[in-house]
């Protein structure tokens, strides 16, 4: 499995995480919201250089243009609802993708463990296709194992791309061991060392859901 971190190089990605962790500029949930999607933009120009291409003649108002164009089209598919801005930014990219879509949330119990449930998944057939997972945070990597179990009965990927905005080392080195190594690319802007007991990542930067749309009822 590889394993992509593409922050630390001092780019623009850089520049918009910063701003994503800033508790005082996640006030403006616009504002976050947007550098969700740029982050999402930015790594599916990433992932695109893994991609096929062929190369295909364009015929110009004066001449013809040998351009390599994208071959095949993935399947994006997010973890909801943290992940809809991030998601909106590949598929800016990626304008002609088909989407999966898959609901995901964390089921406490009295004692204050928690289970991850996967409600409900909307995808087309992913058979022999590339799917791009993306969720904006990998804590224990226990979401993204069930989204790419529970995509399975859409068929088998070619391959999969697993993209997150912050990843905790333990969730990394979770999902390497449980999914396949040769199936699955991973792509993250940040890894963080530390995972709370409640399996929140530090410094990390908050709810990303929350963040986005509001703070949920704990009902």
């Amino acid at each position: 499995m590889k394993v992509y971190n593409l922050g630390g190089k001092g780019t623009l990605l850089d520049q918009f995480i910063a701003e994503i962790r800033d508790h005082e500029i996640q006030l403006d949930k616009a504002r976050f919201r947007k550098n969700l999607a740029r982050t999402g933009e930015i790594m599916a120009y990433e992932i695109s250089k893994l991609l096929p291409f062929s190369e295909e003649d364009i015929t110009t108002t004066l001449g013809i243009a040998n351009v390599p164009t994208l071959t095949e089209q993935p399947i994006v598919a997010t973890v909801l609802r943290a992940g809809l801005p991030f998601h909106q930014g590949f598929i800016n990219y990626f304008d002609h993708a088909e989407s999966a879509f898959i609901a995901g949330y964390r089921k406490y119990d009295k004692s204050g463990e928690f289970e991850i449930q996967i409600d409900y998944i909307s995808s087309p057939p992913v058979e022999d296709r590339i799917v791009i997972i993306n969720d904006p945070m990998l804590a224990t990597g226990g979401s993204i194992e069930l989204a790419y179990k529970g995509l399975l009965d859409y068929g088998k990927p070619k391959h999969v791309h697993i993209a997150a905005i912050i990843a905790s080392k333990e969730g990394i080195e979770y999902i390497e061991r449980v999914l396949p190594e040769s199936e699955i690319t991973v792509w993250v802007g940040a890894i963080d060392d530390e995972l709370t007991s409640k399996s929140y990542i530090v410094p990390g930067l908050g709810d990303a859901g929350d963040l986005a749309f509001g703070r949920k009822s704990d009902n």
